[in-house]
């Protein structure tokens, strides 16, 4: 143990003495070691601390306590990163051979408890002789002296002092893409001291993925009557590092800089931008156009009231099976920090917002636990079979899309956690093919509350088509026969730190020119509206989209004026989704309700058959024959289908009753 002391002593001095003085001037309570460093200097202490951590680490304090500072004895606690990739575990593999190891952990932040004081020495002073004895503590219940050194005396003694420090658990479960296909193994983690301050509970609350160094120990469990029980396995953990990063924390040196500022001022750079978002993937250029106006996003700003103006955008996708959807889905959560994929039935409310759990036995009490669209604070969540998901659970997302926060209110957990996420959602119509003729709201199964929520909707139909299919087949071959032909135009870290420099820095203001722009765009749209019965074809909440858009499309340049070609820009992309979903063929006109309501020719079309219900309820009585309604309502120009939809329609919602078999009565 003295020589382990003497030889760490001699480590710390030749290698890390700057960063011990720099730690002990800064008022830091630990320093990091690299084991590599540590095993090139003496590999006998390489090994002692991967099998006696414990020993190791005490010895490893003694010794940076011995170096002589101009601030005197250091107090510091030491911390070991880069531990070799064989010393690597994945959870569910860990086993009694680990307990009193040194290992290294992947996983990701599953729940979290509040960071409490704990004690690490009490003092208790001898009733006797008034003797002052300090006791080490070293589980959960404060034990207190067996008997005075000094006297001899064994009662109760009072405990006068304490030494505190803080504390956190953790439960860390493997990470989806380790476990596929598999059980998740979790394991709790215990953070003390340095560890849980303000910016390390930051990045370990839920939803966090981190590598975690640290000594695996067990729990010993004792029943009531004094026998233990089966013992449980915890990681004290000695270092932590996060290897998800957000976007103010990506790295941009200032080589990067002069690139992205070089790459900005292509004339070609939106094109550049487009085809470097799922390269492997045909097509689709219109999508991809709005996914990157996604990616960058609008500008998140404040009223004079203090209500907040999310820039997130959000899109959603319905089409046809194999267009891509679920790979476009897949690889743009992929391509930036804190991107999440879920998908169909394996989402829950609870899943996606946050909820409360019970642990008295770890975490103190009532937990918090995330859910997926908090753990995407500031990135983006892409929810694939959107239309598969329970009413509840989408119902549960109204809030978190359209103020970006989540509230909840359970046990005596009332918080309102931050979800700053951009949602892009694909979903898949009833029958299997999209059709044009009918609204999406009969076609997918989505509250229209919640489809007004999106910016964008795109409909991806699969038309066949011999050229367009003869340059998809072509595609398909060459990412098979010479895969590296496939190269995006800006290679993907390059993006990341291209739209994390964006992001960052741009916050760019509307000239009078493009304001006017998208005015006049949307009085334009609302004066085709002329009568109660007539469409309407846009709402505020495009114009508001519209403005993220060109927000967007001026964070693609890094400019910071929103002009008159980013406002146009937002205008083609907007029309474009109109054109594939707001636009009745019936009519001939654009009808926003289509997308997010029930069209106006679908409203002429209820008023109509009530209007034929009340005729015939005055001439035959209350009990209406069925064909009666259908000879009188396509006499008015209803066709039979739709008025087949309408009672069934009306039926469902308690409007209308069967008394007998082929007649209808008004329920009043």
């Amino acid at each position: 143990m003295v020589e382990d002391s003497e030889r760490l002593e001699e480590f710390f001095s030749t290698f890390y003495e700057g960063e011990l003085l720099a730690a002990a001037s800064a008022g830091k309570k630990a320093v990091v070691a690299d084991f590599g460093v540590l095993d090139k200097f003496d590999p006998e202490l390489a090994d002692r601390l991967l099998s006696k951590p414990d020993e190791f680490l005490a010895a490893a304090r003694s010794a940076i306590s011995s170096i002589d500072t101009p601030q005197g004895s250091l107090q510091l606690e030491v911390r070991f990163k880069n531990l070799p990739d064989c010393n690597s575990v994945r959870i569910r593999n860990l086993r009694s051979e680990h307990i009193g190891r040194f290992i290294s952990i992947d996983g990701v932040v599953r729940r979290a408890g509040e960071v409490l004081p704990e004690i690490t020495v009490a003092t208790f002073q001898c009733p006797s002789c008034t003797k002052m004895i300090d006791v080490m503590q070293k589980e959960r219940i404060v034990h207190g002296p067996t008997s005075c050194d000094g006297c001899g005396y064994k009662g109760k003694m009072e405990m006068v002092g304490r030494k505190l420090f803080d504390s956190r658990w953790l439960v860390v479960e493997e990470p989806f893409d380790i476990a596929t296909a598999e059980k998740q193994g979790n394991i709790k983690v215990y953070l003390k001291n340095d560890l849980t301050s303000p910016e390390m509970q930051r990045k370990c609350d839920p939803g966090s993925r981190l590598t975690i160094n640290g000594a695996v120990k067990e729990i010993k469990r004792f029943t009531k009557g004094g026998m233990q029980t089966q013992m449980q396995i915890y990681m004290d953990a000695n270092f932590v590092e996060p290897t998800e990063i957000e976007w103010e924390e990506v790295l941009i040196n200032e080589g990067d800089v002069d690139a992205i500022k070089a790459l900005s001022k292509d004339p070609k750079i939106y094109d550049k931008i487009v085809d470097s978002i799922a390269p492997s993937i045909y097509g689709l250029r219109e999508v991809k156009e709005a996914i990157a106006h996604q990616l960058f996003g609008g500008v998140r700003r404040t009223a004079a009231d203090g209500s907040k103006l999310r820039g997130d955008i959000h899109i959603l996708l319905v089409g046809d099976p194999a267009v891509g959807k679920t790979q476009l889905l897949k690889l743009v959560s992929k391509a930036i920090p804190r991107g999440k994929y879920v998908s169909g039935k394996g989402v829950t409310g609870v899943g996606l917002t946050a909820s409360v759990t019970k642990d008295e036995e770890f975490m103190g009490g009532w937990v918090l636990e995330a859910g997926a669209m908090v753990l995407c604070h500031k990135g983006m969540i892409a929810i694939d079979e959107f239309d598969k998901m329970n009413k509840d659970d989408q119902i549960a997302m109204h809030e978190a899309m359209s103020t970006q926060t989540i509230s909840i209110a359970k046990a005596t957990i009332v918080a309102t956690l931050p979800s700053q996420t951009a949602v892009l959602a694909g979903a898949n119509p009833k029958l299997s093919r999209f059709d044009i003729f009918k609204p999406i709201t009969d076609q997918i199964d989505v509250p229209e509350t919640l489809l007004s929520r999106f910016d964008l909707k795109y409909a991806l139909r699969d038309v066949p088509n011999r050229e367009q299919d003869e340059r998809i087949a072509d595609h398909i071959m060459k990412s098979r026969i010479a895969p590296d032909s496939l190269q995006p135009a800006i290679s993907p870290e390059m993006l990341r730190k291209y739209i994390a420099y964006a992001r960052h820095n741009c916050s760019p203001e509307f000239t009078q020119e493009a304001a006017d722009k998208l005015k006049k765009f949307y009085i334009d749209m609302r004066s085709s509206y002329k009568e109660q019965t007539d469409s309407i074809a846009i709402t505020a909440r495009q114009q508001e989209a519209l403005v993220r858009l060109a927000e967007a499309s001026a964070k693609i340049r890094l400019g910071d004026k929103v002009n008159l070609v980013d406002a146009e820009r937002a205008i083609a992309l907007m029309r474009y989704s109109m054109e594939q979903l707001a636009f009745d063929r019936k009519t001939g006109k654009f009808d926003i309700d289509r997308t997010e309501g029930t069209s106006s020719s679908k409203r002429n079309n209820i008023r109509i058959i009530n209007d034929v219900i009340e005729k015939l309820e005055k001439t035959l009585g209350k009990q209406i024959p069925v064909n009666e309604i259908f000879i009188e309502a396509e006499e008015a120009g209803v066709p039979r289908a739709d008025v087949d939809e309408i009672l069934h329609n009306l039926k469902k919602e308690g409007r209308l009753f069967e008394p007998k078999l082929n007649h209808l009565s008004k329920a009043y």
